[in-house]
């Protein structure tokens, strides 16, 4: 697939059918997730990833009820690994492991749509909730719970805001 049609093509899905996902797909998607780019080539990222149901189940709850998380055969948490870029970049650390993180989520998405598979990107959740249930260490912080599994809908394309109203030439 053209990279121009993944990135077009690619949306957010939230039903998935009951189909299992190999554990090799599974690598190639972090493969790809980790050739994203980042800050000092630190690659303040990492990555949970979860098909066991009774965590799924937790992580619902702790997504705020979001439950499609449940049906997909699995699920990839993303954390920054703010203590990683931060031993280089001090202050600006959590900024820069946050950038890492979301440029590898980006390619999973992506990577996911190319290979036939849907994805959704889910920010709204109880981030100490998250980090309890998978046993996140301090000094990170979940950005992204990502359900992966093979799509059971075919969403529409999104409306987007015009070009016009979002591109500043020189200045704003």
């Amino acid at each position: 697939m053209d990279c121009i049609d993944v990135i077009k093509g690619r949306r957010s899905i939230r039903k998935f059918k009951d189909l299992a996902i190999g554990k090799e797909i599974i690598e190639d998607l972090l493969n790809a997730a980790q050739m994203a780019p980042s800050a000092g080539n630190l690659q303040a990222r990492d990555f949970i990833i979860i098909t066991n149901k009774i965590t799924k189940q937790k992580l619902v709850k702790a997504a705020l009820g979001q439950s499609f998380i449940e049906q997909a055969p699995v699920v990839i948490v993303v954390v920054a690994n703010i203590e990683r870029s931060s031993r280089i970049y001090r202050s600006r650390g959590e900024l820069y492991a946050t950038q890492d993180a979301t440029a590898g989520i980006e390619n999973i998405l992506l990577a996911a749509h190319s290979m036939g598979l849907g994805t959704c990107w889910i920010g709204a959740f109880d981030e100490n909730a998250v980090s309890e249930l998978l046993g996140i260490p301090d000094k990170t912080l979940p950005v992204a719970i990502i359900p992966v599994g093979y799509p059971d809908e075919q969403p529409a394309t999104p409306p987007r805001i015009a070009m016009e109203r979002l591109v500043h030439w020189e200045t704003w």
